[in-house]
């Protein structure tokens, strides 16, 4: 009995002592100790863990660059980089017989059904579900659902009337809730045929209610997957309604999909769904990946254009001169609100410099989407990493990099426009949508639809940021960013 006691004891000094010597072999002998980055970071994986779940993770990162250069030892196994080489490098077209990186299991958790989604399949799925689905993001495809977002965008200014003339809001309202209706309005229509009636009753369904804490639910999965011998221990810190709140999104995508399918609709309007069952190929896409693509197209094709339109708006809000400039444009190429269509709206220069300007210094995913180094190793930027290791390029630390970009924490969207102030800024550093063969599939529709969101807006009406308003970027992300609302005067434009 004495020594089972005695062997008990000695269990937590055998467990400090196995740690130690953990750390100690992360910072002096593991094949990454010739990395730059903080000590404590090459021991364990804590300071990640606890800078993710505090909503830190991006400014922790954006602060390691700056002190330890273009590439950082974030964690015992884990690089970053701001380099515009390590977009091609890790994210690229592979070279014929190397094998490529591999979509990192730890930061995109398996559906409720335990099937990938598109985001995050293996390459062989991804590319045969991509093939399908490509047909319904095509620009030939978007430009026959012009009617929808006019229809949707129309709603939205009739909104913004009605606002003003409620004399409880004062003319004051907040656009990330106009901005995230509007979206979802418009991608619940576009995919299953179905308006989420979001701008109708100026509210959140519960579905979409429960998507935004889906999000932080999957950032609490991620952060518990770096401690895999208690994962499952730490998932029970997880708020009991934070994981419910994950299956519910799911479901509710689930029976959207089947509701869509059962109808059979194809030939009566060109949704997403109806597209994707004209072709014979679809016939290979199980109803699984089709509820797993669901949820996930509610969520790529809506938050995050919502999140940029709320960034950009706020940006140009707190820099008149360039919201002088664009309502400018805007204004001077239309003469009515009929006449702004998406042909005629990419050849405003100036909104597209905007638009750029404002994923540049506002990203609506900022953190580095991580990559799993071949089993072979690879180089990266030039230099070697072993097999199994994380990397990531960091789209917020990047685009803050005065590597990459000359006065990187303004907004300037003449940087775009050939203004020789920016003569050395390296363009490739910029990739808001990714890069390489998983580049975002929806990367012409979210164009299309900001440039018609944000114009439609300030043709129409006169914005201006209230007080409480002014701090409005001093933002967590959980995955996104957790935004407050964006409290924001609008004036109707007279158009005598």
């Amino acid at each position: 009995m004495d020594a089972i006691l005695a062997l008990c004891a000695a269990i937590p000094s055998l467990l400090l002592l196995r740690l130690i010597g953990a750390a100690i072999y992360n910072i002096y002998f593991h094949p990454l100790s010739n990395y730059p980055g903080p000590k404590f970071a090459a021991a364990s994986r804590i300071p990640t863990v606890w800078y993710m779940i505090q909503g830190k993770n991006v400014q922790w990162v954006v602060s390691l660059h700056k002190k330890y250069g273009d590439v950082v030892r974030t964690g015992p196994d884990e690089l970053s980089y701001t380099n515009a080489q390590g977009w091609r490098d890790i994210y690229g077209h592979r070279v014929r017989g190397k094998a490529s990186f591999l979509k990192n299991p730890t930061f995109f958790p398996k559906p409720p059904n335990g099937v990938d989604s598109l985001v995050a399949s293996s390459d062989e799925a991804h590319a045969r579900a991509r093939r399908i689905f490509s047909h319904a993001f095509s620009d030939k495809a978007l430009r026959e659902q012009e009617p929808l977002f006019q229809k949707y965008v129309d709603l939205l200014l009739q909104k913004l009337t009605d606002a003003v003339q409620d004399p409880q809001q004062k003319c004051v309202v907040n656009m990330v809730n106009m901005y995230n209706f509007t979206t979802f309005d418009i991608m619940g229509d576009l995919t299953f045929g179905d308006s989420l009636q979001l701008l109708d009753h100026s509210d959140y369904s519960p579905w979409v209610a429960t998507i935004f804490q889906n999000i932080k639910a999957v950032t609490m999965m991620r952060a518990t997957s770096y401690f895999p011998a208690v994962e499952n221990l730490l998932k029970l810190l997880i708020p009991k309604s934070l994981a419910e709140k994950r299956i519910s999104h799911f479901k509710y995508s689930t029976d959207r999909v089947d509701k869509r399918l059962s109808a059979n609709s194809e030939h009566q309007r060109p949704d997403i769904w109806g597209m994707i069952l004209r072709q014979d190929e679809a016939k290979g896409l199980s109803l699984d990946e089709m509820h797993s693509n669901a949820a996930a197209f509610m969520i790529a094709g809506t938050e995050t254009t919502a999140t940029l339109l709320s960034g950009l708006t706020f940006l140009l809000l707190a820099n008149p001169e360039s919201l002088a400039k664009l309502v400018h444009e805007i204004r001077g190429a239309f003469l009515t609100n009929d006449d702004i269509t998406i042909e005629h709206l990419m050849g405003l220069k100036y909104l597209n410099a905007c638009l750029e300007e404002g994923l540049r210094m506002y990203p609506p995913v900022p953190i580095g989407t991580t990559r799993i180094v071949p089993p072979e190793g690879a180089a990266i930027c030039g230099k070697y990493v072993p097999g199994g290791i994380t990397v990531s390029v960091s789209h917020y630390s990047t685009y803050y990099s005065a590597e990459n970009f000359a006065l990187p924490n303004s907004f300037i969207p003449e940087r775009w426009l050939g203004d020789p102030r920016f003569e050395a800024d390296n363009k490739l550093a910029f990739q808001p949508f990714s890069y390489g063969p998983r580049n975002c599939l929806g990367k012409n529709m979210a164009y299309h639809e900001m440039r018609l969101i944000l114009s439609k807006v300030l043709w129409n009406f006169d914005l201006s940021l209230t007080e409480e308003s002014k701090n409005w970027s001093d933002q967590d992300v959980f995955t996104l960013w957790d935004k407050p609302p964006l409290m924001v005067k609008i004036t109707p434009v007279s158009k005598v």
